[in-house]
């Protein structure tokens, strides 16, 4: 565990919980830290189970070692108290995702953090709402426009209904 001495903790975020509003449902004391990049390794989206019914309606995202490749996120501190509702968001506890160290660079530097990589992993495209608040929380963190394009170009299934974005109640100031 990269628990810093001062009882936080560094979380890298690459799906989701790129959005600051998402994030701090189950996590309120998220607070921005800085924007990087996880060098080989790749963006994919998909399920732990072929057929795991989701809040999110469609595949969530997760990172696959791929040389070569990288995935820009943001680098929010949390605190450690937060460290179990992280990994229940996650579905930690019920196998879904396994926690992962990994080095992010950064303009501070290189931070050592942690993420979330889905077990069992099954290819899915994501629902447009799970893709639309990747995007919202990729441009709300000025993540690089060149990655931004990456993720407007991600296919969806095309999902409309209820979803969790309806929960999200965004503050656009």
């Amino acid at each position: 565990m990269s628990h810093a001495s001062n009882g936080h903790f560094m979380y890298f975020a690459f799906g989701s919980n790129l959005l600051k509003e998402r994030l701090q449902l189950a996590n309120p004391s998220a607070v921005f830290c800085t924007t990087g990049r996880l060098k080989d390794y790749e963006l994919n989206f998909g399920l732990s189970e072929k057929h795991a019914d989701n809040s999110w309606h469609g595949g969530v995202a997760t990172i696959e070692s791929h040389p070569g490749s990288d995935v820009w996120g943001v680098v929010w501190t949390l605190s450690n108290e937060n460290l179990q509702s992280l990994d229940e968001q996650e579905g930690v506890y019920k196998g879904k995702y396994s926690p992962l160290e990994v080095l992010v660079e950064t303009d501070q530097g290189v931070i050592l953090c942690r993420t979330y990589q889905i077990n069992n992993f099954h290819a899915c495209p994501p629902s447009p709402q799970y893709k639309q608040v990747i995007c919202l929380g990729a441009e709300q963190n000025g993540l690089p426009a060149e990655y931004l394009k990456r993720l407007e170009a991600i296919e969806t299934n095309n999902y409309s209904g209820p979803s969790i974005l309806d929960q999200i109640k965004m503050t656009t100031k």
